[in-house]
């Protein structure tokens, strides 16, 4: 990793120091310091409005704000958005938006930049604002704070994906006319947050600092964050241990050293703040493949993989196996009722064998490319776990390491792999965040995180579809278990565990859980204890 520059090495010097002091007792805020947080893996961008990478979500949601945000009840909170009203017929929305803010270039912060955002990037380019914003047909603008969404049909769900991270506003005067995904505003974000964006220093770390003209003008409290970059698992938790870093999100640390690092009595070790995420850990298959696109071998291969043993063993207990599409947290639309996948290597060859695909000579069958998500060494001895459990059915894996950029363009781009891991955010409604794996009109080439594996079934298209506008709530979920029994039956994707994801964080830092987004969260109120 290449050495900080002398600013930034002063800044982490500092940081240390404040790890290393006592905690105050006192319960008002402190003004000031610099918190240094890590980030795995580095983002390919720090923008995202239209690329829902994890680590990219963590460094723009400090820049970049929503309309709202959601406390940990999932209700609806004011962000750029001050207060907002649902016609009866649920097709209108109108939002009146916080009048004085600013974009930090100094511009005005109005409803053109929401109008921009909802047509031109939410709808268009987003991964879930395909779905999500697909029965918007207008916004509307009667006035420079007033943003009102005019609708074909009602979508109840909306109203839960405008935070910052999955429904970003960005600049329309720097947008406007560009290649969106290309412009150079991505690699050096303007927004309206309470961090300005001040260096990105490739395989370092990236630099905000205070915005002095913040709307909410007591806050944020901190002068500075830097955003270190650091891709060794073994090498954050040290980072951990100096005072290097004082927090992480999405489990940053092997999750071997955590009960050390917790009884050392420095840090916390925080499980809320990835509500509003509902996370699942998932296998996606290439339905183009030659052998995946035979159903039963999905089928085998879901037999062939012990998910309580993946959980307990590889991931020290930090998930629950998944049995559908629908996390168990999201009560309101969860079913058992689906078809099961039971740990069972026999059942799995057998599969196998009246699929046409029998040992040679008592030997491999076939053998597949695995791509895996490259955000640490638990992802690897997961990858490596499957290996072993698919070579004892007779499938051969290799394994495939890269960058996340390599990963997001063989998977996303040029559908170049057989089958990945990967994790997903199931969002607090299925259209949100679960349907854009599995509708055929999410198949978009170049767009991250949407349908990698191809799947397009009719069926299944049209249930999506009526799930999107049923307004009423028993038979919306009537559709939702339909829809969870179908997709699991066809398994285009392999839900294989919930996944519990932690932040680690010193003592020192206050207030870094506010809200159901957790690290996603804009950090105004975070603060460091003297």
């Amino acid at each position: 990793m290449p050495a900080p520059r002398n600013p930034l090495a002063s800044l982490l010097a500092g940081a240390a120091l404040l790890v290393a002091s006592q905690v105050s007792m006192a319960q008002e805020p402190v003004r000031g310091g610099t918190l240094s947080m890590v980030v795995q893996p580095e983002p390919p961008t720090l923008v995202s409005a239209f690329n829902s990478a994890a680590p990219i979500g963590v460094v723009s949601t400090k820049i970049l704000e929503g309309l709202l945000t959601y406390d940990f009840d999932m209700n609806p909170k004011p962000v750029l958005a001050e207060t907002w009203k649902v016609s009866p017929d649920g097709k209108t929305i109108t939002f009146n938006l916080r009048k004085g803010v600013k974009w930090h270039d100094g511009r005005d912060f109005t409803a053109a930049d929401v109008q921009f955002s909802v047509m031109k990037v939410w709808k268009e380019l987003h991964p879930r604002g395909r779905s999500t914003f697909a029965k918007v047909t207008a916004v509307e603008m009667p006035s420079p704070h007033v943003a009102i969404l005019k609708l074909s049909e009602p979508s109840p769900y909306l109203m839960s994906a405008l935070t910052s991270y999955e429904g970003q506003v960005l600049p329309k005067h720097l947008y406007e006319g560009t290649d969106i995904a290309q412009n150079p505003y991505n690699s050096k974000p303007v927004g309206t947050g309470p961090f300005v964006f001040r260096e990105w220093q490739k395989g370092n770390f990236a630099l905000l600092e205070r915005n002095p003209g913040y709307w909410d003008a007591k806050k944020p409290y901190l002068d500075k964050l830097v955003l270190r970059f650091i891709p060794d698992a073994s090498a954050r938790a040290a980072a951990f241990e100096t005072g290097e870093v004082q927090l992480g999100g999405f489990s940053p640390v092997p999750l071997s050293d955590v009960k050390r690092l917790q009884a050392s009595g420095r840090f916390d070790v925080e499980t809320r703040g990835y509500e509003y995420l509902a996370p699942m850990f998932l296998m996606e298959f290439n339905l183009a493949n030659p052998y995946l696109k035979d159903r039963r071998v999905r089928h085998a291969i879901a037999h062939a993989i012990d998910r309580d043993l993946l959980v307990k063993t590889v991931w020290f207990g930090f998930g629950t196996p998944a049995t559908g599409p629908i996390p168990s947290v999201l009560t309101q639309f969860y079913t058992a009722e689906v078809p099961k996948y039971p740990f069972d290597p026999k059942r799995a060859e057998q599969l196998l064998d009246e699929a046409g695909f029998k040992r040679a000579g008592g030997g491999a069958r076939f053998r597949l490319v695995h791509d895996y998500l490259p955000y640490g060494s638990d992802y690897q001895r997961t990858a490596e776990y499957l290996k072993q459990a698919l070579g004892k059915v007779g499938i051969e894996v290799e394994l495939r390491a890269q960058d996340t950029a390599a990963f997001l363009k063989r998977v996303y781009t040029d559908n170049d792999f057989a089958f990945t891991i990967n994790f997903f955010y199931a969002l607090p409604d299925p259209t949100i965040g679960v349907q854009r794996i599995y509708w055929s009109k999410n198949i978009k080439k170049g767009v991250p995180f949407s349908n990698a594996s191809g799947y397009a079934d009719a069926e299944a298209d049209r249930l999506i579809e009526a799930i999107q506008v049923e307004p009423d709530r028993r038979k919306r979920r009537e559709l939702i278990n339909a829809f969870q029994r179908k997709v699991t039956e066809d398994l285009p994707v392999l839900d294989l565990f919930e996944t519990r994801f932690f932040t680690l964080a010193s003592k020192k830092v206050q207030n870094h859980t506010a809200t159901a987004e957790g690290v996603y969260g804009s950090f105004a109120s975070v603060w460091l204890a003297k």
